[in-house]
Parts: structure tokens; C-alpha cells; sequence
């Protein structure tokens, strides 16, 4: 039995309409792919800084004891804020 006009527009545009939904779901994984990989770069950056800044370390501490998932805090358990070095005081002209 042939397809009539309709039923072949009908099966072009659920053709059509998986194609949109499968690009939008590529798209999608792309930008949590990139906001995944934004996190861990900036995480990356905030230990590096903790390691050599105090004040950074006290944040990144706090930071820590204030996530709000007890999952969260758990996978820090057993981690030890960095011990920073002392962040050097601008002289008495604003100049390092």
C-alpha cells in the first residue's frame, strides 16, 4: 500500500524533529562537558593559591565546613587544608 502525501510529510518531520532533539542533546553534553571541565580548572587554581597564600587556605577551609551536602563534606574527610604561606603585606606606598 503506498504512503500518501501526508504520511510522507508526517514520517519527514518526525525524521526532522529526532535530528533537532539529537543536536540538542550534543549541544547539551558539550556545555556541561565545559562547565565540568571550568570547575575543575578553577579548583585546581584555588588549591594552587592555598598553598600559597594564607588567606586563600582560611577561605578554602571554610569553604569546606560550609558545603551544604553531607556527601560533599565527606569526600574531604580525610584532606587537610593547605598551610599557606603568609601573603606578602604591601609596603607603606601600596608598592609590593
Amino acid at each position: 500500500m503506498a504512503e500518501t502525501e501526508l504520511e510522507k510529510a508526517e514520517k519527514r518531520y518526525a525524521q526532522a524533529k529526532a535530528r533537532l532533539q539529537s543536536i540538542r542533546n550534543r549541544e547539551a553534553t558539550k556545555q556541561r562537558k565545559l562547565d565540568t571541565r571550568r570547575k575543575v580548572i578553577l579548583g585546581g587554581a584555588l588549591l594552587d593559591l592555598a598553598e600559597r597564600d594564607s588567606g586563600a587556605a582560611a577561605m578554602l577551609d571554610r569553604l569546606i565546613r560550609n558545603l551544604a551536602r553531607e556527601q560533599d563534606r565527606k569526600a574531604f574527610a580525610d584532606w587537610s587544608a593547605p598551610s599557606g604561606s603568609p601573603s606578602p603585606a604591601p609596603d607603606a606606598d601600596g608598592s609590593s
